[in-house]
This record gives C-alpha cells, structure tokens and sequence, in this order.
C-alpha cells in the first residue's frame, strides 16, 4: 500500500502527463528542418556553462586555406557524466554560424577511455539532427592518434551512416601530420596532446627540418 502511494505522490500530475504528451506529439510531427531550429533557439538562450566549461571543443584558429578549425578532445568529454542533451546544444551553438562556409575538425584521440565514448544511438542521433550544410560544408575530418575503436567506429559510420564523408576523413598518427594543413601557430592544443606525442613518435615532431632556402 505504501509502495502504491509512493508512486502516486510522485508522479506528474494528470494535466502534466497531457502537457508532456501533447509536446511530445508536436516534436514527432517537426521536420528535420524545425527541430534544428528549435534547438538553435534552445542553444542560444540556454545556459550551457557546464559543457563550455569542459574545454572539449573549441574553434583554433584556420587551416592553410583560410578554413575555420575545430577541435575536439576527446578525453576532455565526460560522456557518462555529462548532459549530452546539453552537449548536443553547445555544439550547435558553436558550429552554427561556422558551417554557413567551409570549415574543418581537427579530432585529437589522445588518451581516450570508454568513459569518454558516447553511445552510437546518441552520435546517429546528432548525425540525423544536424541538417546538410554541416556534411556539405566540411571539408576533412582529421583523426589525430586513431586506436581501433575510432577505425572501426569511422568504418561502420562512413559506411551506413555518412558515406558521402568518408573520402573527407584521414586518419593521422601523430600531430606533425597536421602540419601540411594546419600552420602550428594555428592549432592550439592542450599539453597532454603534445606530451603524449613527443613520448610516442620523438621529439623530432616538434622540431621540423629546416626547408632549403
């Protein structure tokens, strides 16, 4: 009997319940194009402090064709105890006014664990919420200290989800790799990043050879 109570005094209201159900009903009649919106909306008004906060993706500077750069680390993003609703949000609040032109995204693997993986439900929910401008308009996806988690999750993606990115994606062993597109000046990244890459590949990445005047 008190169990049967509890769950009485805890729960929605009746006009809540049709509240909920009559907003749920609206969001599965949106198109794709006024659910983004909707969420832009969201995003620009929300407070999203607890995911900028994280440091995990930022814009650093462009590449050498004058393209935005975007970077992700993914051992900063905290998947299992983060607000992805949130994350989704802080991401379109920053690519948004990015993507209206060519830009590229820098993803630095480092160090990762699973604790930093998100689930593929929620990356195939993000794929199907961002609308094409953000597929059309990027131009590489860098994968910097690729494991084969990220190879076989890149495989299944750009196979079933997003074939149209696949020639957009290149695997890189080491930062050095992004030098031919992205300028060191340009490319601000954390200090494990770099610590990690001198201890793995040399100190020889971060010393380049002279060029020949």
């Amino acid at each position: 009997m008190l169990e049967g109570m509890t769950s009485i005094d805890l729960g929605s209201s009746p006009m809540q319940e049709t509240t909920g159900d009559m907003m749920a009903a609206d969001e599965l009649m949106e198109t794709p194009e006024e659910r983004y919106e909707r969420l832009l909306q969201r995003a620009q008004v929300e407070d999203l402090n607890e995911v900028s906060g994280i440091g995990c993706l930022y814009q650093s500077g462009v590449d050498r064709l004058g393209r935005p750069v975007i970077v992700f680390c993914g051992k900063w993003f905290p998947a299992q105890n983060v607000d992805l609703e949130k994350a989704l949000l802080y991401l379109i609040k920053l690519l948004d006014p990015i993507v209206k032109g060519d830009y590229v995204i820098a993803y630095f693997h480092t160090l990762t664990s699973t604790n930093n993986y998100p689930s593929l439900h929620w990356l195939r929910e993000v794929y199907s919420v961002l609308p094409y401008k953000y597929k059309k308009n990027l131009k590489a996806f860098y994968i910097v200290h690729p494991t084969f988690w990220t190879k076989m999750m890149t495989w299944w993606f750009t196979t079933f989800m997003a074939p149209a990115i696949k020639a957009k994606v290149h695997s890189l062993p080491g930062v050095e790799h992004l030098y031919s597109a992205i300028t060191k000046d340009q490319l601000e990244i954390p200090a494990y990043i770099t610590e990690y890459d001198m201890a793995t590949n040399g100190l020889h990445y971060f010393n380049p050879v002279p060029t020949a005047s």
